[in-house]
């Protein structure tokens, strides 16, 4: 009788369980479905996961053997960078697999990032185990001590990237990728490596706030480096954006007035990636067909009057690793690339009717003329506003870092009170200037009232966003929050002040467009 194995079961040590961020399984040619936090033949301090092999099983009939994957990612939490060198680095890992059965022989590898410096630990970079005992423990937690320069080792969280694709008349496509970044080493970046995908040009960069960074440095093979305009310290996020071209002949296929565009999901990625968003946009008349390899459950259709665009969303992206193809076929018009000269010349010739009928009726008795529009106000003073804004959020973002440097005791009490106070005179003589120059935009009206209600409501949230997460921190502390609760409600709460400062850099964005 054939005998089938139809699931196996593997863990580690269950202190590594609050780090543990995904695990998935796979063979050369599926993907199995895994079971998360399983217990492992019912003994207490494991975490475990068990690896379905599907209704059949596998088949380990007369010695037969398979060979599998099992990947588990774990936060980047687990490496810590030393207080008094920044090149300095500590990383605590499972070292070895916690199984249910003995294991002849167990060989390991510890790869470091490139150019790092091994310097000692309790595990060698390369090391091996004769009769791994079943559930080990006691020796299952590894701990490596290396040396790693900043362009070597980033410790940055990615919350959150949105590509946005956008599809030309001719098929040229043009590619904005916005970073949100969190810095959680001990120093301050101001710099971060992009990968990009195989075939980009011309690169460049843009601050949050629409402003052109320096040009990207090539360091490697779609590898760039990316300077920011504004430096992140420890626990500030740094947003900017990368946008480039690709080339069509790699992405569009044609056949008279039918497409396909074919691109990968962040395929190129070398990070793990929270939240992303993948945006399609289509040319202007162009209808989309259908799509392949997008599952319903992520995706979105937009359709205006002209122009349909496709979202997608992912979660969770893993390097290198199942980000498919997508396929999206639509249909296309060239004689759509007149469609805007043509609007211009109807409008044109509308207009010269108009004013043709105007000039040959008698003149009206003169009113008073009531502005229906907002009045055009001066650059200096759209520009003193956004200047003076962005000093504002520069101190508040130093006033942050200096929380953090107190709390962690790296400054003295002193200092700290004496620094806060000239910040915070600082910070009240900007909002006193910028209150003033509020009400003289929003007395424009027009456009320039609904960009300051849009702010005003986008710093609202901003403040209830940082409270709520404030206050859900302290709860967690205390321990009236579970893990799982806090985790929902922080990611929740994220998302509203994240949602709130791309509002606020949309508003500003705006602005200084209006000073050019």
């Amino acid at each position: 009788t054939d005998a089938f194995l139809k699931n196996f079961t593997i863990g580690f040590p269950r202190e590594f369980s609050p780090y543990m961020i995904q695990c998935f399984s796979y063979n050369s040619s599926h993907t199995f479905q895994v079971d998360l936090d399983t217990p492992l033949n019912g003994r207490l301090g494991f975490y475990g996961v068990t690896i379905n092999f599907g209704k059949n099983g596998l088949n380990i009939s007369n010695g037969t053997t398979h060979m599998f994957t099992v990947i588990f990612l774990l936060s980047n939490n687990l490496i810590k960078q030393n207080v008094a060198n920044a090149s300095s680095y500590v990383v605590h890992f499972p070292a070895y697999p916690s199984l249910t059965k003995k294991v002849e022989f167990f060989e390991g590898w510890l790869n470091l990032p490139k150019g790092s410096v091994y310097v000692g630990g309790n595990v060698a970079l390369n090391y091996s185990k004769v009769n791994l005992a079943a559930f080990t423990y006691s020796n299952a937690s590894g701990e490596v001590t290396f040396t790693a320069n900043n362009d070597q080792l980033m410790l940055v969280d990615i919350k959150e990237l949105n590509r946005e694709m956008r599809v030309g008349g001719t098929g040229q496509i043009e590619v904005s990728d916005i970073y949100h970044l969190i810095n959680k080493s001990n120093v301050t970046i101001s710099s971060f490596d992009v990968v990009i995908p195989p075939n980009a040009s011309f690169p460049k960069v843009f601050d949050q706030l629409g402003r052109e960074a320096p040009k990207p440095k090539k360091i490697g093979t779609n590898r760039y480096m990316v300077n920011f305009t504004l430096s992140a310290g420890t626990g500030e996020k740094a947003i900017f954006k990368v946008i480039y071209n690709l080339p069509k002949a790699y992405y569009i296929k044609s056949d008279g007035t039918n497409f396909e565009f074919t691109f990968s999901i962040f395929k190129e990625l070398n990070y793990f990636v929270k939240e992303a968003s993948l945006t399609v946009v289509l040319p202007e008349g162009a209808k989309i067909i259908e799509t392949e390899n997008v599952s319903k459950n992520f995706y979105t259709l937009s359709r205006n009057v002209y122009q349909q665009s496709l979202a997608i969303k992912s979660y969770d992206i893993i390097p290198f690793l199942g980000n498919s193809e997508v396929t999206v076929k639509y249909s296309y018009n060239a004689l759509w690339l007149s469609f805007h000269p043509t609007l211009w010349i109807w409008a044109l010739a509308i207009v010269g009717c108009v004013v043709a009928i105007v000039w040959k009726r008698p003149k009206a008795p003169v009113s008073a003329a009531v502005p229906t529009v907002a009045i055009r106000l001066s650059s200096k003073t759209l520009k003193s506003f956004v200047d003076s804004y962005e000093k504002k959020m520069k101190i508040v973002k130093e006033m942050e870092s200096l929380e953090t440097r107190a709390r962690k005791g790296k400054i003295t009490r002193r200092r700290y009170k004496v620094r806060r106070k000239t910040l915070e005179t600082r910070l009240n003589t900007l909002n006193k200037k910028l209150s003033e120059l509020r009400e003289k935009i929003r007395a424009a009206g027009g456009r320039y009232n609904t960009l300051m209600r849009q702010l005003e409501v986008a710093e609202i949230e901003l403040s209830e966003a940082e409270t709520n997460i404030e206050s859900i921190r302290r709860r967690h502390r205390r321990g009236e929050l579970s893990m799982e609760a806090y985790r929902r409600l922080l990611a929740n709460y994220e998302r509203r002040r994240d949602k709130a400062e791309t509002t606020i850099d949309g508003v500003l964005i705006r602005l200084r467009e209006e000073i050019s």
